[in-house]
């Protein structure tokens, strides 16, 4: 589920700022960066994280800008600078151009060579620092909440629509067995013409037949998991692979349906079915 916090504060003559945003991922995979003197923070502010967040890419990043209560230093690139050279001498072949690719061009060439604020090791900072972050992972878990709730909605309709499709499947079902066996029946006697041996054996060979036809087991199941899958989406803990897992055995009994019944009305409803729950899949993948 998608999310962003940001907090600022000052210390000293410093600005202090904490973002930290989150979009769709499966499971939880958090990326934080920081000054390094603030590196043994890391583990608890993933922790932090981990206690809001169940599934997304989060990403946490700490800016502390300005101030002289800290150094300066120089960081470089070394991979993106071997990119930029291999792309200038693939343009000096392209364009058969002369002259040199030096190290004074490179490092000329944007995001090469920046320069960073490193903040001094203060207790002080480091407290800040933490409740800004603290203040922050609330800001995106509200946000993330409020999402939720939307989405919640949403699917909740779908899932009505899906019961109104699985209604008129239910309809016709009855109608469905016994449409099977006569018809088996019609092209059987058709086949002996009017004198059928054994004829309840026949009736029985037809029963069999028509039973295979029967959807009755897999309507109810299917109604069994759209209520449990309503219960669990209104749960407050984290639900994401369960509806996973409901999504994938009402899938199943909705292909089995559309197996069993030959009837042209009930494949159409089913492939409306199929059709909303693909939607639904697609939302369920940013539900936590």
């Amino acid at each position: 589920m998608t999310g962003f916090g940001r907090r600022q504060g000052t210390w000293e003559d410093s600005h202090v700022t904490v973002e930290i945003r989150s979009v769709n991922h499966r499971f939880l995979e958090t990326g934080i960066r920081l000054p390094k003197s603030m590196s043994h923070l890391e583990e608890h502010f993933k922790k932090a994280i981990q206690g809001h967040c169940r599934r997304g890419r989060v990403d946490l990043t700490v800016l502390i800008q300005g101030g002289r209560g800290g150094t300066r230093s120089l960081q470089v690139d070394a991979v993106l600078a071997k990119q930029y050279h291999q792309a200038l001498r693939t343009l000096q072949r392209t364009l058969k151009l002369k002259g040199a690719i030096d190290v004074g061009l490179l490092a000329g060439l944007r995001d090469v060579i920046t320069m960073s604020d490193q903040p001094a090791d203060d207790p002080q900072l480091a407290k800040l620092v933490t409740k800004l972050t603290t203040q922050a992972v609330q800001d995106l878990a509200k946000m993330r909440k409020k999402e939720g709730a939307l989405l919640a909605n949403d699917i909740q309709a779908r899932i009505e629509i899906l019961r109104g499709l699985k209604g008129q499947v239910a309809t016709k079902a009855p109608h469905v067995a016994q449409e099977a066996f006569d018809r088996m029946k019609g092209r059987v006697e058709k086949l002996l013409s009017s004198e059928v041996p054994d004829s309840a054996k026949l009736h029985q060979e037809l029963a069999v037949f028509a039973d295979r036809s029967d959807i009755t087991e897999e309507l109810v199941r299917l109604d069994a998991h759209m209520i449990q899958f309503e219960q669990t989406l209104q749960s407050t803990e984290s639900v994401g692979k369960t509806l996973d897992f409901l999504i994938q055995e009402m899938g199943r009994e909705i292909n089995t349906i559309g197996s069993k019944a030959n009837d042209l009305t009930i494949t159409s409803s089913v492939v409306q079915m199929k059709a909303e729950l693909e939607r639904i899949r697609e939302q369920i993948q940013n539900v936590e």
